[in-house]
């Protein structure tokens, strides 16, 4: 009677399993490079989990949707896996505290590292960005209140679980996960899900083989399916010596007696720009003109570089001149004496894409002269006003105001910690083991639908492009 009894048990357990079924929800990152966060449920799961949780940035069409209600119940999930600490993958982690959520957090080591940085001072620059909208008055809400606050990013940080690269982390008795190194930046991870018979993998956002400062991103894990960025999907990363570009810019300032602004993303390429500055004035390619980095995170961040030796190519010494190139400015005050300093010199500010941040004050004061140069290092998305520079508008609007833009305007895109579409094509080639889907996101439409196209084509394997909250189930 026992055996029948552990029989029909045993069956029964095989058909719940048979039964199963795997769902992913793209909440983010889908049409956008921005907000990424994708719901992943399972009956093996003890719930939901979540992998990213970013803001959106860019078009307000798109910022509007952090103020929206989920579709999902905090508090029904399971746990939260980083793939790094950028806002977009990480800014949104306060919120989903506040609204209930109090499971584990997981992430690399270095991603808390900098996530202890990045979410307390984005809380606090939307404080201080509503207080000035309610003191000026022109913010169309009454009144003006920040997404979160300081405090509640500081909260939220009580919630991460640092585990590193390649341990095997069970998140039910039939489900684990893993951590592989994308190269990105500094903590950047490929995430692989095991769910009973099945798995899946995400990119993250993934670096290059051959950057200045950070290491290759390993060789893609073996997955069922796998969730792969399309940054630059369509665009090959220019093959010319970036930093022969940066030493033209900057010795033409000395001789113009012009500033370079250059807005950098405070965490990765603020870094690469020191490091490029300190490296071409051992060669003395440089002239003896001031550099001042302005951003209290990035100025943080920069310290945090030499702990992680390991994810980066610097030498001890390399990392010791890259953090003493340049003078940080640390108060408001020596912020807006900066403004009303006179060339040359080079100032090094957030935010990458002059979104927020001290960055736009300087392109007040700056932008109208033609003598003066803004030099953009990265991706620019959709929306924001370093886009619309790049694409050659004569002004923006910054603070209800709009200032003309007369100073030169370049970009250079090689510096970009994203692989580029022959990047990340080479990098699945690697994949041992096909897998039998290919989800592309994390790309404006063009980008995600031609690598789509260029998967199909040249490694034939079953790709989807996903629309924003789209479920797909994999069997």
């Amino acid at each position: 009677m026992s055996r029948v009894r552990d029989g029909c048990h045993v069956t029964h357990k095989l058909e719940q399993r048979l039964e199963a079924k795997v769902k992913i929800t793209f909440l983010g990152g889908t049409g956008t490079v921005t907000g990424s966060k994708y719901l992943l449920e399972s009956s093996c799961l003890a719930g939901p989990i979540l992998i990213d949780c970013g803001l959106f940035q860019g078009l307000k069409n798109l910022r509007l949707k952090n103020r929206e209600p989920l579709p999902f119940d905090p508090e029904r999930l399971s746990a939260v896996i980083l793939t790094h600490a950028h806002l977009d993958h990480s800014g949104y982690i306060p919120l989903l505290v506040r609204n209930g959520f109090n499971g584990p957090i997981y992430c690399s080591e270095a991603t808390f590292e900098l996530c202890k940085i990045l979410l307390p001072d984005s809380g606090y620059l939307q404080e201080e960005e509503a207080k000035y909208y309610n003191k000026k008055g022109i913010s169309k809400h009454r009144p003006a209140l920040p997404l979160y606050t300081q405090e509640e990013a500081e909260k939220s940080l009580s919630l991460f679980q640092t585990i590193k690269y390649h341990n095997v982390i069970y998140l039910s008795n039939d489900a684990t996960f893993e951590l592989f190194v994308a190269g990105h930046i500094l903590g950047a991870s490929t995430v692989r899900i095991n769910l009973e018979s099945t798995s899946i993998a995400f990119s993250g956002d993934l670096g290059r083989p051959n950057d200045i400062v950070m290491e290759a991103p390993e060789p893609p894990p073996e997955a069922d399916y796998l969730v792969v960025e399309s940054t630059y999907g369509n665009r090959r990363h220019d093959t010319l010596n970036p930093v022969n570009l940066v030493e033209r810019v900057i010795n033409e300032a000395w001789k113009n007696q012009g500033v370079v602004i250059i807005p950098a993303f405070a965490v990765g390429r603020a870094q690469t720009m020191l490091y490029i500055l300190a490296d071409l004035k051992r060669q003395g390619k440089l002239p003896d003109i001031p550099v001042y980095l302005n951003s209290p995170m990035a100025t943080n961040v920069t310290h945090v570089f030499c702990q992680f030796r390991k994810e980066h190519r610097l030498t001890d010494q390399q990392c010791q001149e890259t953090c003493e190139i340049a003078t940080y400015i640390r108060s408001p005050e020596e912020s807006k004496a900066l403004n009303s300093s006179t060339g040359p010199m080079i100032i090094i500010s957030a935010s990458g894409m002059a979104t927020g941040g001290r960055v736009i004050h300087h392109l007040k004061a700056f932008v109208g002269d033609p003598k003066n140069t803004i030099l953009f290092t990265g991706y620019q998305a959709a929306g924001t006003r370093g886009a619309a520079m790049v694409a050659g508008t004569e002004e923006i609007k910054i603070h209800g105001q709009y200032y003309p833009v007369k100073a030169k305007i370049l970009n250079i895109d090689a510096f970009s910690a994203h692989a580029d579409c022959t990047e990340i094509l080479n990098w699945l080639r690697l994949i041992k083991r096909r897998p039998k889907r290919i989800f592309v996101t994390h790309g404006e439409p063009l980008a995600s639908d031609t690598l789509r196209q260029k998967i199909e084509e040249q490694l034939h394997w079953n790709v989807d492009v996903p629309f924003l909250g789209e479920t797909k189930e994999l069997k």
